[in-house]
Protein backbone atom coordinates (compact mmCIF):
# COMPACT_ATOMS: atom_id res chain seq x y z
CA UNK A 1 0.00 0.00 0.00
CA UNK A 2 1.44 3.74 -0.84
CA UNK A 3 1.54 6.63 1.46
CA UNK A 4 -0.79 7.93 -0.57
CA UNK A 5 -3.42 5.27 0.02
CA UNK A 6 -2.31 4.88 3.64
CA UNK A 7 -2.76 8.86 4.29
CA UNK A 8 -6.44 7.98 2.74
CA UNK A 9 -7.39 5.48 4.84
CA UNK A 10 -6.39 7.31 7.84
CA UNK A 11 -7.86 10.53 6.74
CA UNK A 12 -11.48 8.21 6.45
CA UNK A 13 -10.96 6.23 9.90
CA UNK A 14 -10.38 9.95 11.66
CA UNK A 15 -13.43 11.00 9.61
CA UNK A 16 -15.42 8.22 10.71
CA UNK A 17 -14.34 8.84 14.48
CA UNK A 18 -15.92 12.44 14.10
CA UNK A 19 -18.84 11.23 13.30
CA UNK A 20 -18.88 8.26 15.89
CA UNK A 21 -17.98 10.84 18.19
CA UNK A 22 -20.73 13.18 17.26
CA UNK A 23 -23.02 10.47 17.65
CA UNK A 24 -22.02 9.63 21.18
CA UNK A 25 -22.26 13.21 22.03
CA UNK A 26 -26.03 13.32 21.40
CA UNK A 27 -26.01 9.60 23.70
CA UNK A 28 -27.47 9.99 26.93
CA UNK A 29 -24.95 7.03 28.14
CA UNK A 30 -21.89 9.05 27.65
CA UNK A 31 -21.03 11.47 30.65
CA UNK A 32 -21.40 15.17 30.74
CA UNK A 33 -17.37 16.09 30.38
CA UNK A 34 -16.79 13.67 27.71
CA UNK A 35 -19.64 14.79 26.08
CA UNK A 36 -18.38 18.47 26.11
CA UNK A 37 -15.00 17.69 25.06
CA UNK A 38 -16.93 15.42 22.05
CA UNK A 39 -18.23 18.14 20.62
CA UNK A 40 -15.45 20.63 21.09
CA UNK A 41 -13.65 18.03 18.90
CA UNK A 42 -16.03 17.71 16.92
CA UNK A 43 -16.75 21.74 16.39
CA UNK A 44 -13.67 22.11 15.74
CA UNK A 45 -12.99 19.89 13.19
CA UNK A 46 -15.35 21.01 11.30
CA UNK A 47 -15.13 24.47 11.91
CA UNK A 48 -13.58 26.75 9.01
CA UNK A 49 -11.27 28.16 12.23
CA UNK A 50 -8.54 27.14 13.23
CA UNK A 51 -5.41 28.20 15.75
CA UNK A 52 -3.48 28.73 13.30
CA UNK A 53 -4.84 29.79 10.09
CA UNK A 54 -4.32 27.40 7.16
CA UNK A 55 -2.05 29.46 4.85
CA UNK A 56 0.13 29.95 6.90
CA UNK A 57 3.24 27.79 5.16
CA UNK A 58 3.54 23.81 7.44
CA UNK A 59 2.28 25.24 10.75
CA UNK A 60 -1.25 26.53 9.26
CA UNK A 61 -1.68 22.29 8.83
CA UNK A 62 -0.13 21.26 11.56
CA UNK A 63 -2.59 22.20 14.09
CA UNK A 64 -5.22 19.70 12.44
CA UNK A 65 -2.98 17.10 12.39
CA UNK A 66 -1.81 17.25 15.51
CA UNK A 67 -4.59 18.63 17.78
CA UNK A 68 -7.68 16.97 15.98
CA UNK A 69 -6.36 13.32 16.23
CA UNK A 70 -5.11 14.23 20.01
CA UNK A 71 -8.76 15.57 20.76
CA UNK A 72 -9.97 12.85 18.98
CA UNK A 73 -7.90 9.77 21.26
CA UNK A 74 -8.33 11.62 24.00
CA UNK A 75 -12.51 11.91 23.67
CA UNK A 76 -12.70 8.32 22.97
CA UNK A 77 -10.90 7.31 25.80
CA UNK A 78 -13.93 9.07 28.36
CA UNK A 79 -16.77 7.44 25.97
CA UNK A 80 -17.74 4.23 27.82
CA UNK A 81 -16.31 0.84 25.17
CA UNK A 82 -20.07 -0.52 24.68
CA UNK A 83 -21.56 3.19 23.67
CA UNK A 84 -18.15 3.77 21.56
CA UNK A 85 -18.32 0.70 19.76
CA UNK A 86 -22.23 1.44 18.81
CA UNK A 87 -21.77 4.55 17.61
CA UNK A 88 -18.55 3.73 15.49
CA UNK A 89 -20.97 0.67 13.94
CA UNK A 90 -23.72 3.58 13.03
CA UNK A 91 -20.94 6.08 11.90
CA UNK A 92 -19.66 3.73 9.44
CA UNK A 93 -22.83 2.19 8.67
CA UNK A 94 -23.99 5.33 6.71
CA UNK A 95 -21.86 7.89 4.84
CA UNK A 96 -25.50 9.85 5.17
CA UNK A 97 -25.47 10.34 9.28
CA UNK A 98 -27.10 13.25 9.93
CA UNK A 99 -23.83 15.55 11.28
CA UNK A 100 -23.33 18.82 12.55
CA UNK A 101 -23.77 21.49 9.86
CA UNK A 102 -20.69 23.82 9.06
CA UNK A 103 -22.40 27.22 9.85
CA UNK A 104 -23.36 25.80 13.40
CA UNK A 105 -20.08 24.63 14.12
CA UNK A 106 -18.26 27.94 12.57
CA UNK A 107 -20.72 29.69 14.85
CA UNK A 108 -20.06 27.72 18.15
CA UNK A 109 -16.49 28.29 17.80
CA UNK A 110 -16.38 31.90 17.08
CA UNK A 111 -18.91 32.25 19.60
CA UNK A 112 -16.11 30.56 21.87
CA UNK A 113 -13.15 33.09 20.66
CA UNK A 114 -15.15 35.80 21.31
CA UNK A 115 -15.78 35.22 24.52
CA UNK A 116 -12.34 34.48 25.03
CA UNK A 117 -11.03 38.03 23.54
CA UNK A 118 -13.66 39.69 25.84
CA UNK A 119 -12.38 37.78 28.95
CA UNK A 120 -8.58 38.75 28.03
CA UNK A 121 -9.27 42.47 27.60
CA UNK A 122 -11.17 42.47 30.71
CA UNK A 123 -8.35 40.59 32.43
CA UNK A 124 -5.24 42.83 30.79
CA UNK A 125 -7.39 45.96 31.55
CA UNK A 126 -8.34 44.62 35.46
CA UNK A 127 -4.26 44.05 35.07
CA UNK A 128 -3.47 46.90 33.81
CA UNK A 129 -5.63 49.12 36.01
CA UNK A 130 -7.43 50.86 32.44
CA UNK A 131 -10.85 50.69 34.74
Amino acid sequence: MGRVQRLKAWAGRLKTELRALYLAYRDPRVPWYARVLAIIVVAYAFSPIDLIPDPIPVLGYLDDLVLVPLGIALAVRMIPPAVLAECRARASDTEAVAGPKGTAAAVFVVVIWLVLAVLAVYLASAAFGFR
